[in-house]
């Protein structure tokens, strides 16, 4: 049998994560090591010093990034979005959406093991912590199992308390970024009477995030985050994903290993073994007729694949929308092909078409459409943004006003303006009227001062010579 079992998917009727009466299965993954997991936490650190450093970046005494929805303030690497902007805004949403789907037809949901800030935290985190304190994955488990007692109290309030405090320091960047870091400090100088809706947003993000990370944990990739759920309907035979070489790995069978030779052993009475030397040639020849007439691939059957999965999975069963493609099960494959000389990549990322049938291509129809539409919003983004004005400036007659004949040789009528200052500086509102004949304007009350990112509001009375 060379080919992956496709008529059994009994394995797709249930989660890893859930027993057959509906009950959690908590996960214990041991503890992964290998290159990928280096190369993911070189990533993974990078990505957390962006993430926590970003809100205290500052460009001209404004925040470089803000997303403050409760007042419809955004800011992206310097550019203030006003409500009068907000269609980059929906643009670049809709190029985000377009681009996660492109990348996820290419490259599955590599983003999921690697970028996502969920993994990163738990994986990178939360887990190492856990590992820190109460052990690898057999440790755990017994810990579990054994009464309470001084040692596991000790482990779990500690454990907890880290967490803890790791939640209330992500649920600070986390408003950082929605009301800027400024607020968050005036938060924590102040009484919680003081700033009571900030006081119990921050509680919130914090019981969010511990209870994410404390309990949740992979249920929010298998059963709650969309894209997970929408993996499903992204990847093709095409895409490239953390795939187990069926071929070149089935049939699967144990590992049997010749016994060393020793001349009492040999019943023959042979004297060519030694004790202690190398393998009994009867047990050499027995393993190789054995290797060759069961044909076995190079999956030795090991399971360990399956116990590094952070969700739980068999990657051999197939891709599965239980899988973040966070390449521990490579490692740990990878891991015990090198112990029994064989090559490795058994497991690795690439795409199902080219396992099956040698053919490796990721272009198709789809990822040239998804493209196509990229680059045109990618497009129309930049050009947008190009003749996006500083200044915004509305003038229009105010309703229900007929003109007055002032009596002096002139014409006077009553406008309404409205004028928007998108830059950080603050501006006094003059008007210049393109025309043949002289407009005299007058505002109604003090002459407007354009204050950084407001909007502002007024009336004023232009004149014009009753001969023109």
């Amino acid at each position: 049998m060379n080919k992956m079992n496709t008529t059994n998917e009994s394995y797709r009727d249930k989660l890893a994560t859930v027993d057959e009466k509906g009950k959690r299965v908590w996960l214990f993954p041991k503890m992964p090591k290998g290159k990928f997991y280096e190369y993911r936490k070189y990533v993974s650190y990078i990505l957390l010093v962006i993430l926590f450093g970003l809100p205290f970046l500052k460009y001209q005494g404004e925040p470089l990034v803000l997303f403050n929805i409760l007042e419809g303030r955004f800011i992206i690497f310097g550019v203030p979005i006003t409500h009068q902007d907000f269609y980059i805004l929906v643009i670049a949403t809709i190029i985000a959406i377009v681009f996660i789907v492109l990348f996820t037809v290419i490259y599955g949901r590599l983003f999921c093991g690697w970028v996502c800030p969920q993994t990163i935290f738990m994986e990178m985190v939360f887990r190492r912590i856990e590992y820190a304190i109460e052990g690898d994955a057999n440790a755990q488990r017994r810990l579990m199992k054994e009464p309470w007692n001084s040692s596991k109290i000790f482990k779990k309030i500690l454990k907890h308390t880290i967490f803890v405090f790791i939640s209330i320091l992500i649920a600070h960047t986390f408003l950082s970024y929605i009301i800027g870091v400024d607020e968050v400090w005036a938060l924590l100088s102040h009484s919680p009477s003081e700033k009571m809706s900030g006081f119990i947003a921050m509680i919130g993000f914090t019981g969010a995030f511990y209870g994410v990370f404390a309990f949740l944990r992979e249920q929010v990739c298998t059963t709650i985050c969309p894209y997970g759920r929408l993996q499903g309907v992204m990847v093709d035979e095409k895409s490239l994903a953390v795939t187990y070489d069926f071929v070149r790995g089935e049939p699967r069978g144990k590992l049997i290993k010749p016994r060393q030779g020793k001349k009492s052993d040999c019943q023959d009475g042979c004297s060519t073994c030694k004790d202690g030397g190398s393998m009994c040639p009867a047990d050499a020849l027995k393993f190789e007729l054995d290797q060759v007439s069961n044909k076995k691939g190079d999956c030795i059957d090991c399971d360990l694949c399956v116990h590094v999965c952070p969700t739980g999975i068999d990657i051999r069963d197939g891709i599965q929308l239980e899988c973040v493609n966070c390449t521990a099960c490579m490692d740990a494959c990878d891991e015990v092909m090198v112990k029994i000389n064989k090559p490795t990549g058994l497991i690795r990322i690439d795409s199902y078409e080219h396992i099956k049938d040698n053919k490796k291509s990721i272009w198709n129809a789809r990822v040239m459409a998804y493209s196509a539409v990229l680059i045109i919003l990618i497009g129309l983004e930049s050009f947008l943004i190009a003749g996006r004005t500083s200044i915004e400036i509305l003038v229009l007659r105010t309703p229900g006003q007929t003109y007055i004949d002032s009596g002096d040789g002139y014409i006077t009528n009553l406008y309404n303006y409205t004028l928007i200052n998108k830059t950080r500086e603050e501006i006094p509102a003059t008007f210049v009227f393109e025309s043949d004949f002289e407009i005299i304007y007058t505002f109604v009350g003090s002459d407007p001062i354009l204050k950084p990112n407001q909007k502002m509001e007024g009336s004023l009375f232009l004149k014009i010579d009753k001969s023109q």
